[in-house]
């Protein structure tokens, strides 16, 4: 039985180098997949494709499982391209799967403008075998194109080993990749005003802090007096969502149904819901507001609050 065993490997293993023999393969070294900036990354583009494909009801919970079918990039080119392709909604044989990818991937990138292959850090076969270096790569590239606002953590690097099989062996090469450039910014702007407002608001003196949490707070009040309603500590009492979804009622003009969020929250788990629910609606009125998550909000982390508020006062506040 173990020579068995021992015979069927050595067959497999041969299959394995037979099939990528003339070709590179790129693949992250393990000490670089800990690496807390491609975590902040990955998160990133898992939370822009749920953002943006919630109304399809469509979850991704992995770049690596949940990309490689082409149903998730097929929804993300509807939405952002207005390409439908005509592919089957689920491919579930490989087949099927590899041939869906191909014409997704080749509208894809057209919409991006690269048609040369020379500069494309992916392709139907990477992608389909769930290359986290080529869907990453995929990925940032469809935001620079399609929602160059949006930030991804900047300057994430990772090492990655090039190997290339061959008859006479296998070369192995290190070096590292660049997923996203540094932010450098426009050559014409300051550090300073190339910043995020509420990060450089906090770094200045106390008192011109205040003053404008203060103009922040008068504007939030002016909006809720008609609900008979008062704000007086921005990071405790928006933590529940609850005034958060009020005041962009009042602000976008619409109201939010008592039944679809939680008025009495005790939970933590009440409160994010109702948290994620204003995230949900400030994301469908075109109001993003970057680096900022539901559990901020509900842990009361005093610089996302601002962030959030900022975001609501700088659109609406000339109205």
């Amino acid at each position: 039985m173990e020579a068995a065993v021992f015979e069927y490997h050595k067959e497999e293993d041969t299959v394995d180098i037979e099939s990528f023999q003339g070709e590179k393969q790129k693949l992250i070294q393990p000490t670089s997949l800990k690496d807390p900036k491609l975590e902040k990354l990955k998160e990133a583009l898992v939370y822009w494709i749920n953002s943006t494909l919630k109304p399809e009801h469509i979850v991704v919970q992995s770049l690596e499982e949940d990309l490689y079918d082409g149903l998730v990039l097929h929804h993300l080119l509807s939405r952002f391209a207005g390409v439908n392709v005509s592919v089957d909604e689920m491919a579930l044989t490989s087949i099927a799967q590899i041939r869906k990818l191909g014409m997704v991937l080749e509208e894809l990138d057209k919409r991006l403008g690269l048609q040369d292959s020379s500069r494309i850090k992916w392709n139907v076969k990477l992608i389909h075998n769930k290359d986290l270096l080529a869907t990453i790569h995929l990925l940032v590239a469809m935001v620079r194109a399609f929602q160059p606002e949006l930030d991804l953590p900047p300057n994430v690097t990772v090492e990655v080993v090039i190997m290339e099989v061959s008859k006479s062996g296998i070369k192995s090469d290190v070096q590292m990749e660049v997923l996203t450039e540094k932010d450098k910014g426009s050559d014409s702007l300051s550090k300073t005003e190339r910043e995020d407002p509420i990060e450089q608001l906090l770094k200045l003196e106390a008192h011109k802090v205040n003053t404008v949490k203060k103009a922040i707070l008068h504007f939030v009040n002016q909006n809720m007096s008609s609900m008979g309603l008062q704000v007086a500590d921005m990071d405790k009492q928006f933590a529940d969502g609850v005034i958060l979804l009020l005041l962009i009622g009042q602000l976008e003009g619409f109201f939010v149904p008592l039944y679809d969020f939680n008025l009495t929250p005790v939970s933590h788990s009440e409160m994010l819901h109702n948290v994620t629910l204003a995230f949900d609606l400030l994301n469908d009125t075109g109001l993003q507001v970057s680096n900022v998550d539901p559990q901020d909000i509900v842990s009361q982390d005093d610089t996302a609050t601002l962030k959030v508020l900022y975001a609501l006062f700088k659109k609406h506040k000339g109205k």
